[in-house]
């Protein structure tokens, strides 16, 4: 059977632009995985209005999820990107919210009119809209929120314009990626043991090194020694010691240079044995001068700037489909005035941050 057929036979989205045919991504189990979605954070926008994107790939879901939550409207803006053209956009969109019976509810959009972000009660802040800038965010009503859809450390000031927010009351509202009902961070592990796989590791009896220094560290090493790795953890490359390392991971917050210098990379030289390879998870790396360094390097070709090195959809679309809905059942909550706590699904940005981050992408856009 030629792709063609196989994709004819059991419909599904593509998982990139230009990528194969991967039946993970098929109409019926992206249905199921939304639904079981909803259930499990109780998604409930009925008697709201929705700002969001139509996207490619597993970032089709956001407006499809928006839509079966009872939405009063989503209206689904879209571009061409490096992903696909805003007619694959469109179509794929469309076609998933056709197969859960909602398309009726969805606008795709190729331009936001004041009118559309006067009625809007929640936007996204999705790559198709970003930045969300003044001029956008001074049209929507008071009692309007943003979705920072990702948790609010991660907040990037150039996404959107916080001081808008902050003049008109409007608050950034971050998801709880740990919480049960969303539990975005227990994917992190399997994502980076793919990564390992694809550069030709088998991590099962391979000696690893994690640099990291923020919250994905504690998935990170569990995701890689419930895979049978030895793992060690540094929140600094200056801090790892000489051992047989298979591969360095790096998963450091981005910043304005990169995480992994000339200084860096002469350090990891001096601590690896030849043949040991640097992948990057997250956080930019002078690949010149590690390559410089005789080390080897994975991907092998760099992500945009602070940018993830493996999209998240790589492992299928659960983990996107569980980010968008708990990322919109934040939002809801904030929208209806519910209280902020802790350990609850929700989170407020309240001062800027300097961090990045790119799931979406797209995972990332």
């Amino acid at each position: 059977m030629t792709a063609t057929e196989a994709g004819a036979a059991f419909r599904q989205l593509r998982s990139g632009f230009d990528t194969a045919l991967r039946p993970g991504f098929s109409l019926p189990r992206l249905g199921g995985l939304m639904s079981r979605a909803l259930a499990g954070t109780l998604l409930d926008l009925s008697e709201l209005t929705v700002l969001t994107e139509a996207a490619t790939g597993a970032y089709a879901v956001t407006a499809v999820l928006a839509a079966m939550a009872g939405a009063r409207h989503v209206y689904a803006f879209t571009k061409a990107t490096r992903h696909g053209t805003a007619a694959d956009a469109r179509q794929q969109t469309l076609e998933l919210a056709d197969s859960v019976g909602v398309a009726d509810r969805i606008d795709v959009l190729e331009q936001i009119t004041p009118d559309i972000l006067q009625q809007t009660d929640i936007v996204t802040n999705s790559g198709h809209l970003r930045p969300l800038t003044a001029a956008l965010i001074d049209k929507l009503p008071r009692d309007a929120v943003i979705a920072l859809m990702f948790e609010t450390w991660e907040f990037r000031p150039e996404d959107l314009d916080m001081e808008a927010c902050l003049r008109r009351g409007i608050p950034i509202v971050g998801v709880n990626e740990r919480h049960p009902s969303v539990d975005v961070f227990s994917f992190l592990g399997p994502l980076c043991v793919k990564q390992l796989h694809d550069c030709g590791l088998s991590v099962y009896k391979n000696r690893i090194a994690v640099l990291c220094d923020n919250d994905f560290v504690g998935s990170l090493r569990a995701g890689l020694a419930n895979s049978g790795a030895s793992v060690d953890t540094f929140d600094n490359a200056q801090a790892m010691y000489r051992d047989e390392w298979d591969a360095v991971i790096v998963a450091l917050r981005p910043a304005a240079e990169p995480r992994i210098g000339s200084p860096e990379a002469t350090h990891l030289a001096a601590c690896v044995p030849a043949g040991a390879i640097v992948v990057q998870f997250w956080g930019d790396m002078d690949r010149t001068v590690l390559s410089a360094n005789g080390l080897g390097v994975w991907p092998t070709a760099p992500p945009a700037s602070g940018h993830m090195g493996i999209l998240l959809s790589e492992i299928g679309p659960e983990p996107i489909v569980r980010l968008q809905a708990g990322g919109l059942r934040a939002a809801e909550w904030v929208r209806r005035s519910r209280p902020v706590s802790s350990d609850g699904v929700a989170q407020i940005v309240v001062q800027p941050r300097s961090s990045f981050r790119q799931f979406t992408p797209d995972p990332r856009r």
